[in-house]
């Protein structure tokens, strides 16, 4: 993946334009009780001809994308695929110079030699999808690694020199204070430059939907969420959204592009994109979207254009989740005195507090464009 080798070695500059890409691997070993993704266990024999379709999307789309800023390898499970096949799906593409590049990544799989191939490809970044620290908080959210497997991936990443981001879940059935205290300071024991933490959610299909006694509790995860702003911050990270920590110059570029409306291409089954104000998404399963891809057919499934008075306020409520906040413009006055303690305005700006977060789709409703 030359492209991507040559742009992980040049000096990170200011772009006028950031633009993304998304790479959806659909490949698990096992679905967690959580995930309603588009991913499956039983479909190892298509990665081949998957990633080739990939390539060939991405061949296709090339001529008319600008110079990508950021890529993000997500599913599924990544780093479950042959890594030098995974990285040349995306060969095709034109990269920017200082292109950040992540890899989300199961703890099990990961090596020395494993992240080396990431490295030589251009991977800047690792993703490892840890949840927990804690042995049963792990098997009731149906997770197959241990925390021995996390400290080990952890300690691959710093000899290999790779940066990495810890995504963490709290909420799980059984899961004490305790135990998400012990889950946040051993992630950072861990030493990541990043971390992630989201609150579990009950998604329609999933085996945890199927089972009400094991749905979170709204108040324990407020608690749960204040611990780690508190750990964290204390830690020397920074909250630059409501779910993400970094460590200063180590946000993670390809959210950020998200949150501000930008713009991105989705390859692969179940792939989002967006561009030029369309949304888009791709074939959900991997059978179709590589009949679509060998047939010479379009890979979309469909796609929308909102309104501009909506873009607008759908703009303003991803803004809103960032340290950046919106313009405090955005909000009346009566609702700026109304929201009290959830919203603090400095310098013309509005941005959630602490208690705001915890609240933030509430704050969202009363956004005017």
């Amino acid at each position: 993946m030359s492209a991507m080798r040559t742009a992980a070695k040049r000096a990170p500059e200011a772009l006028a334009q950031q633009h993304g890409v998304y790479l959806h691997v659909p490949f698990c070993r096992s679905r967690c009780d959580y995930c309603a993704f588009a991913t499956w266990t039983d479909r190892a024999h298509l990665v081949e001809r998957y990633l080739a379709a990939c390539r060939r999307q991405a061949a296709g789309a090339a001529p008319g994308l600008p110079a990508i800023t950021s890529v993000f390898f997500g599913g599924g499970t990544p780093s479950a695929v042959p890594p030098d096949r995974l990285l040349a799906a995306l060969a095709p593409l034109p990269l920017a110079p200082g292109a950040e590049v992540t890899v989300e990544a199961n703890p099990d799989d990961i090596t020395v030699e494993l992240l080396d191939t990431y490295l030589a490809g251009g991977v800047t970044r690792i993703s490892l999808g840890v949840q927990s620290m804690t042995p049963h908080v792990l098997a009731a959210l149906g997770r197959r690694h241990d925390p021995a497997s996390v400290a080990r991936a952890a300690e691959a990443a710093h000899r290999a020199g790779v940066p990495f981001n810890v995504d963490l879940i709290y909420g799980a059935a059984g899961e004490t204070l305790d135990d998400w205290a012990r889950t946040v300071d051993g992630a950072l024991e861990l030493g990541p430059v990043h971390v992630s933490a989201y609150a579990l959610t009950v998604e329609p299909g999933t085996a945890l939907a199927a089972d009400p006694a094991r749905h979170p509790d709204d108040d324990d995860q407020a608690d749960k969420y204040l611990l780690a702003e508190a750990r964290l911050t204390a830690a020397g990270f920074e909250s630059y959204e409501i779910s993400n920590w970094a460590r200063p110059g180590h946000r993670c570029r390809h959210n950020l592009l998200y949150w501000s409306s930008g713009e991105y291409l989705g390859v692969g089954c179940a792939a989002h994109s967006h561009r030029h104000g369309r949304r888009s998404w791709n074939v959900r399963t991997p059978e179709r979207y590589i009949a679509a891809v060998e047939g010479g057919r379009s890979v979309e499934a469909a796609g929308d254009r909102l309104p501009e008075a909506a873009r607008r306020v759908e703009g303003l409520q991803l803004a809103l989740r960032t340290r950046d906040g919106v313009p405090a413009a955005a909000f009346s006055r009566e609702d700026l005195q109304a929201l009290g303690g959830l919203v603090e305005v400095a310098d013309e700006r509005a941005r959630l507090t602490v208690e705001g977060r915890l609240l933030a789709n509430e704050v969202a409703v009363r956004l005017r464009g």
